[in-house]
């Protein structure tokens, strides 16, 4: 169903009301803008999908009440853009949520597999992509267009069941619950402009200082790209926001000496400078620094190695993506601070962090049989 009308949408929120699952996915675009723009909204049941035209349908409230309810289970396919959208569009956040692209890694299949491919392996059908790079802002839509828009969610009630059902038999429910939920962090949704400078591009060799002037920065271009509704980096890229960091102008002169700076406005340029300001007289004890790793000895290196390979072995007898597990990163924190790392604690003890243990202190070790390696 093509949705357009809101006593339509209301009748379909009605009937999915009674439903424990509500697949979801959205189209939308951002390209020129800093919020989001719902294009559509597709929803299924197990009986029946619907697409609902927010631009045509104004009062979504009822859909909102339907993403609110516990009771639902709203199902997405690798949800962390449709989250961000949807809590944009209706100021809500779906709860709960079951992501197959998620449960799939903790399922065999590979890290962040494509929808298209989760289709067709489990349910054999083979997806057109012909629509992938549409405009969903214009009007009308042809058919094409819609039936492209609601395979996106008329699989995915069918798929969710059978994975909670393997999920179930092979007791890695309580594994992948909390990843969902971990999903629903707000921080993962909603972007403080006190915290943007945590996602500024190369700045990991700024030092403590610097960052602070880089969280001043970055708030005022936050508050600054939503005022205009613009994408962030039309008003100050991250290459001119680090290099403000090392040169900290604090005079437009100074700011004006770096390319790419000729383009602000004069009221941009104060408030860079303002900001500057700011973060160098700013408290810099709360700032949170990410620094790059220090590259690892040779030695440690070929530690990692032996440790990757185990972890290979294991994900392989859980049937499970070895990045689900742990990165190359997770095993050199595990090396060196192997009580703090979360291979110690939870499911991941089970799978992996116990053989660890037992590697690096001599008790099991690594050899080649028919080709393969397995465990002594």
């Amino acid at each position: 169903m093509y949705l357009t009308d809101e006593a339509d949408v209301r009748a379909f929120a009605e009937r999915a009301a009674a439903s424990s699952v509500l697949a979801v996915d959205t189209e939308f675009l951002r390209e020129k803008t800093y919020y989001p723009r719902l294009c559509l909204l597709q929803l299924a049941t197990a009986e029946e999908s619907a697409i609902v035209d927010p631009i045509l349908v104004k009062d979504l409230s009822c859909i909102a009440d339907l993403f609110r309810d516990t009771r639902i289970t709203k199902v997405f396919h690798a949800c962390g853009q449709d989250l961000e959208v949807i809590y944009a569009a209706m100021g809500c956040v779906p709860d709960p949520i079951f992501d197959t692209q998620v449960a799939a890694a903790f399922l065999g299949h590979r890290q962040q597999i494509g929808y298209g491919s989760l289709v067709e392996a489990y349910c054999g059908v083979h997806l057109a992509k012909a629509e992938s790079l549409t405009d969903w802002s214009k009007r009308p839509l042809d058919a094409a267009q819609l039936r492209y828009a609601e395979e996106d969610v008329s699989y995915l009630p069918g798929i969710y069941e059978r994975m909670l059902s393997e999920l179930v038999e092979k007791g890695r429910l309580g594994w992948v619950l909390p990843e969902f939920q971990s999903m629903l962090d707000p921080s993962k949704i909603v972007t403080r402009p006190e915290e943007a400078y945590l996602h500024l591009k190369r700045s990991t060799s700024l030092t403590k200082s610097q960052l602070a002037i880089a969280r001043e920065i970055c708030a005022w271009r936050e508050r600054e790209a939503a005022r205009l509704d613009v994408p962030k980096r039309w008003v100050l890229s991250d290459e001119i926001v680090v290099e403000c960091c090392r040169r900290q102008p604090t005079v437009p002169a100074r700011l004006l000496r770096i390319r790419g700076t000729e383009q602000l406005t004069q009221a941009s340029i104060a408030a860079v400078c303002n900001a500057v300001k700011r973060g160098l007289s700013a408290d810099i004890s709360d700032i949170k620094v990410t620094h790059r790793h220090a590259r690892p000895s040779a030695e440690t290196e070929s530690v990692v190695d032996l440790m990757y390979a185990l972890l290979r072995i294991k994900a392989d007898r859980y049937g499970i993506a070895s990045q689900v597990i742990a990165t190359r990163d997770d095993l050199l924190e595990f090396l060196r601070h192997p009580e703090t790392s979360p291979l110690s604690i939870s499911w991941k003890k089970e799978v992996i962090g116990d053989d660890l243990t037992r590697l690096l202190q001599g008790e099991i070790g690594l050899t080649v049989k028919d080709g393969g390696i397995e465990l002594l």
